[in-house]
Order: C-alpha cells, then sequence, then structure tokens
C-alpha cells in the first residue's frame, strides 16, 4: 500500500504477499512510475528507509509489517546548463582543455549534485562545442576524478578529441600521477598493488577489493619521503582507472589516505603518535589527501606529447609540512 507525502517523500507498508520479497521488487511493485533498476538505484543512493534506518542492501528480504520511506531526489534538467564558475585552466586548444580541479567540485551532474559542477563550468567557459560530445550529462568528460581530490583533468572539446582521448584511455596509454598523503610507511616503499575492484558486498556506497565480479586493477606507488613516523608522502600512478581506485588500493594494504572519510580511519592510536601541531593538521583535514599532479598524453589531433604538473595544493602542502616538524 503507498502514501503518497510532499517533498517527493513515498512510503509502503509491506502487506502479507511481500513478505520475504526483495526490497528493491516489493517498491516497484509499488511505485508503479519507478522501474525496478531506477528502485535499485534509489537503495543503493542511501534514499530508502524503515524505522528510521537506512537501509542500502537493494536484496534486503521485506518483514512482516514494516514501512519504508522513499525519499525521491528532486527532478532535474534535461540539459546541464551553463554556470559562470571559475576555472583554473592549464591549457586549452580547439581541442581540448585540461583543469586543475579543485577540491569540493564534482565532475558532472549526478543525484545529490545537480548543478555547479564542472560540467556547468565548461558548458559556460567553451560554449555550444560542447553538445553531445560524450553523453547528455558527461558532455565533454573522458575521465573523472572524485569530489574531494584535486587536481589535473582533461575534457574534449569536438567529437574528434573525445573518441581519440577515450581510446588513449582505454589503452591506459595516458601518464597519471597522484601525490597521497598516507598513514604509516608502506613497505616495501616501492610496489604495486594489483587487485580487482568492484561493489564492496556490504555497504554498496563503497568500492573495495573483490575475489569475485570485480574489473582488474593496477596500482604503482613509490614512497617519496616518510613524514615523521606515522605518516609518509606516496607518489602513485596508475595504470588502470577504476572507481576510488586509490584510495580502495592504498586502504587495502592498511594504508589509507588521510583524511579519507569512507577508507580511511583516524584512530585514537594513530593520533596519538603525532605531535600536536600535526595532529590538529591531519584532524583539520576535511578531505581525502589526494591531488593529481601529472597528466600526459598524446594530443589527439596532432600526435604531438603533452604533459603538465599542477603544484601541490594548499591544504595538502600545509598538511605535510606539519607533519614534518615532528
Amino acid at each position: 500500500m503507498t502514501a503518497p507525502r510532499e517533498n517527493n517523500l513515498r512510503e509502503i507498508t509491506a502487506g502479507p504477499a511481500s513478505v520475504g520479497q526483495r526490497l528493491d521488487r516489493m517498491l516497484a511493485d509499488g511505485l508503479s512510475d519507478l522501474s525496478r533498476s531506477r528502485v535499485k538505484a534509489l537503495v543503493e543512493a542511501g534514499r530508502v528507509t524503515a524505522g528510521g534506518v537506512t537501509i542500502t542492501d537493494p536484496s534486503y528480504r521485506v518483514k512482516p509489517g514494516q514501512t519504508f520511506a522513499i525519499m525521491l531526489p528532486d527532478p532535474v534538467a534535461a540539459l546541464p546548463a551553463g554556470q559562470a564558475i571559475a576555472l583554473d585552466v592549464v591549457y586549452e586548444d580547439a581541442d581540448l582543455i585540461v583543469i586543475n580541479k579543485p577540491a569540493g567540485m564534482v565532475v558532472h551532474p549526478a543525484p545529490g549534485n545537480p548543478d555547479e559542477t564542472l560540467v556547468n563550468a565548461l558548458i559556460a567557459h567553451c560554449g555550444s562545442s560542447l553538445s553531445g560530445i560524450g553523453g547528455v550529462r558527461r558532455p565533454g568528460i573522458v575521465h573523472r576524478l572524485d569530489k574531494d581530490t584535486s587536481g589535473l583533468l582533461v575534457a574534449a572539446k569536438n567529437d574528434v578529441a573525445h573518441q581519440a582521448l577515450a581510446d588513449a584511455f582505454a589503452r591506459h596509454d595516458v601518464e597519471r600521477a597522484y601525490w597521497a598523503v598516507v598513514w604509516g610507511i608502506p613497505a616495501p616503499r616501492a610496489g604495486e598493488i594489483a587487485g580487482a575492484i568492484g561493489r564492496h558486498p556490504v555497504n554498496r556506497k563503497k568500492m573495495a577489493v573483490v575475489s569475485r565480479g570485480g574489473k582488474a586493477a593496477l596500482t604503482r606507488y613509490r614512497v617519496l619521503r616518510p613524514l615523521g613516523p606515522a605518516v609518509s608522502l606516496v607518489e602513485c600512478r596508475l595504470a588502470t582507472g577504476r572507481t576510488h581506485q586509490i584510495r580502495v588500493h592504498l586502504a587495502s594494504i592498511g594504508h589509507p589516505l588521510i583524511g579519507d572519510p569512507v577508507y580511511g580511519r583516524t584512530t585514537a592510536a594513530r593520533l596519538g603518535r603525532l605531535a600536536p601541531a600535526a595532529r590538529a593538521a591531519v584532524e583539520g583535514m576535511k578531505r581525502q589527501a589526494l591531488h593529481a599532479f601529472l597528466l600526459g598524453f598524446r594530443h589527439p589531433r596532432t600526435g604531438l606529447p603533452l604533459r603538465w604538473e599542477a603544484e601541490m595544493p594548499a591544504d595538502i602542502l600545509g598538511l605535510t609540512r606539519s607533519l614534518e616538524q615532528i
């Protein structure tokens, strides 16, 4: 039984025939205007609760008399709109644009972030040339950085450039390197982390190194320097480009990124190894300490090699300096 509510909230109470069903199937049956795949996505996005508890597993089995609240996101425009947002343009020509993305900026519109994204800024900056390149919601986007990862990102300005860059990324013929500030000092100090990455088996909002069903992933790393006894600055180079790859891989070997709210833990034991100033700097780091400092590839039209490096952002630089004063 479905009860319409204000503010995009729907409620469904499980009837006798629904007991034991998968949650996504039961909700899809009760929400005739939504497909099962759409309902599944809403569950995984944390938009379904029962008794005030969020349920993110679409295969959750419905219990007798349970009432589920489904919060639908606000509708978004069919096409992203251009918005005058300042961009740090590192390079631009008729075919492509390279941006030094700040932490906190989402790359393309998605539920929860319908505007004020890099795509909105690019549409305003580049004009109509982006229309239709790479998909309606992701015009010009060839690869992405997480919202709270800063650094270099390239976008295409026409179909020829988009296809050539997409092919280069697919062939892993792109040089990408990141600075990461991590807990501990990895041993050995240089190596490879190989492990397939897929959805976390319990928390569907997270990625994880999985034994089945994931995509092959390879990260090469080297310790640039220890930052005291408990932290180090690491360079990571991507051989593949999976969602959250560096964050997941470093956490999988016991060296998560400082400031990572999903894959890292700022434990009392870790903080206890830091001097007061360093401890304050770590606690003040409100995003994962990850910066894409290097990007290189061949120009999609001329074939000439291109390569850029971006300076370390102020927040990560301040963090490293505080840690080195131990």
